[in-house]
């Protein structure tokens, strides 16, 4: 597969480069979801004492550009469906742009504390920073490392880079192309974690239909936050029970 991209990257280049300029310039810009990045919410069982303290961090995709409030983006979802089984303190740190390493940088910031779930949305922009395998590893690495020392070893769960090439957004094809880089990028995510054994990858390979996507063609649309979320809550719930 590897081969393969960089066979269609030097036959396609001139179309490529030029796409992706165009694109640069006539994309929509959405602005971030409104509302609160941090909270608490009492579980919905009385009876239930414990507390889940709980981390959302990553992308644009986190931040949840192109809805209208962090009500009905991913951080909202999450935190009322873990709210049935237990009290939650969660926080949202998530900005638009970044890649791996800037989201290592921007988690450096944050005071040393307990997290007992992480939830993490990062690699579309290092497909399209077009980042090298390698590099990427190294990228994954540190932020591992960085999720599970500063934040007291919690569990991890990280959402593969979707199909880049069912992105509406996206010209053919200049899709199928970063499609294809994204699978790259998430293979490479996936034989690292074979290394963290607190950590797991989630890869629905749902189909992004339309109404799943922003107005943009490039973020999931509220509905499509609601089924992001649920997919990573039954992914969490498996590998706790497995573990």
């Amino acid at each position: 597969m590897q081969v393969f991209w960089y066979l269609v990257t030097a036959l396609l280049w001139p179309l490529l480069l030029w796409q992706g300029k165009r694109l640069r310039k006539l994309a929509v810009r959405l602005p971030e979801a409104t509302g609160d990045r941090a909270g608490s919410i009492a579980a919905s069982n009385a009876a239930q004492q414990s507390v889940l303290r709980v981390l959302i961090c990553g992308d644009s995709a986190a931040a949840g550009a192109g809805i209208a409030s962090q009500q009905q983006a991913l951080a909202g979802y999450l935190t009322r469906a873990l709210a049935v089984a237990n009290s939650v303190e969660w926080q949202l740190v998530a900005q638009s742009g970044l890649c791996c390493n800037g989201l290592v940088k921007l988690l450096q910031g944050l005071p040393e504390q307990r997290f007992d779930q992480i939830y993490v949305s990062i690699g579309v922009n290092n497909v399209s920073a077009l980042t090298g395998n390698r590099q990427y590893r190294e990228q994954c690495r540190e932020l591992l490392t960085l999720l599970s020392t500063r934040f007291q070893s919690p569990k991890i769960i990280i959402s593969a880079i979707p199909p880049m090439q069912q992105f509406t957004a996206l010209p053919w094809p200049l899709n199928q192309w970063l499609g294809l880089k994204a699978r790259l990028l998430n293979k490479v995510l996936t034989q690292e974690l074979a290394h963290w054994p607190n950590a797991v990858m989630v890869d629905a390979k749902l189909p992004l239909s339309p109404e799943l996507l922003a107005a943009d063609g490039f973020h999931p649309s509220a509905k499509g936050a609601a089924l992001w979320a649920q997919l990573l809550l039954e992914t969490a719930a498996t590998d706790c029970e497995q573990t």
